[in-house]
């Protein structure tokens, strides 16, 4: 079975996914590690970056921007990163190494559905944590001049993102394996976000190099949106450059045992 399974068999009540989505949304709740990554943590920046006088002041290097308006779209990515790569991976690789997935399909429930199960728990994280860091910097500096961009980018850097995640997902054969490469991928990926040296202030190579990742695409479009103009194509084609690769290696790699 791979990860094109159907979602919905006739021979399974529609009701038993919205079950399996509930469960996965209880055992998030217990162990929050989601919830306090993707929500707690970006918005703890965010109140920390408003409130530095710093972080206040429209400097010549960010185009006139602050550097607070710099790391509003940088949180952003974090939030959504930390649950693509680590979040999402964590819980089906834990799965997979108990024989859940491999014992689902004796039953009439395919496995695909913890997958899709697990994709709706984090893309609501994600929307949740995004909703909190834009509000939060909006109601603190003013709402972006495009919220409706806004929302569009947003969705566009789920999209692009969340496919990174599907790859550790499909391959890791521990909870254990998949904690470690979100962690070993995090970083690397939000330094090119401009999470320690701001996008702009990078040097020229390390700048090229950002603008390919689709940290730094995703950081890029939104950022755009918040100024209220239109992205550039050339991020818009990395993100679905690596959406679509990253969806099409996990399809074809996926393991259920």
């Amino acid at each position: 079975m791979n990860v094109t399974t159907a979602l919905a068999p006739k021979t399974v009540p529609g009701a038993a996914f919205g079950k399996i989505v509930l469960n996965e949304a209880r055992l998030a709740w217990r162990q929050p590690f989601g919830l306090a990554a993707g929500v707690g943590f970006p918005l703890v920046l965010t109140v920390t970056f408003g409130e530095l006088p710093k972080f206040r002041q429209p400097q010549a290097g960010f185009g006139w921007l602050t550097e607070f308006d710099v790391y509003v779209p940088v949180l952003a990515v974090f939030a959504i990163t930390i649950l693509a790569i680590w979040s999402l991976p964590v819980p089906l690789a834990s799965y997979r190494e108990q024989g859940i997935l491999r014992r689902l399909r004796t039953t009439p429930v395919p496995p695909s559905w913890l997958l899709a199960a697990q994709l709706v728990i984090q893309l609501c994280l994600a929307v949740t944590g995004l909703v909190t860091v834009f509000v939060v910097s909006g109601a603190a500096f003013g709402v972006p001049e495009s919220p409706g961009a806004l929302v569009a980018a947003s969705a566009l850097a789920i999209a692009g993102l969340f496919p990174l995640g599907l790859v550790p997902a499909a391959l890791a054969r521990t909870a254990g394996t998949a904690s470690v490469i979100g962690r070993l991928a995090f970083f690397p990926l939000m330094f090119f976000a401009g999470l320690w040296l701001p996008r702009p202030l990078m040097p020229g190579l390390l700048r090229d190099i950002s603008d390919y990742t689709p940290v730094g695409a995703a950081a890029e479009i939104l950022q755009d949106s918040m100024q209220g103009q239109l992205p550039p194509a050339a991020p818009l084609l990395a993100l679905a450059g690596y959406a679509l690769v990253f969806s099409l290696l996990a399809r074809r790699f996926f393991r259920w045992e």
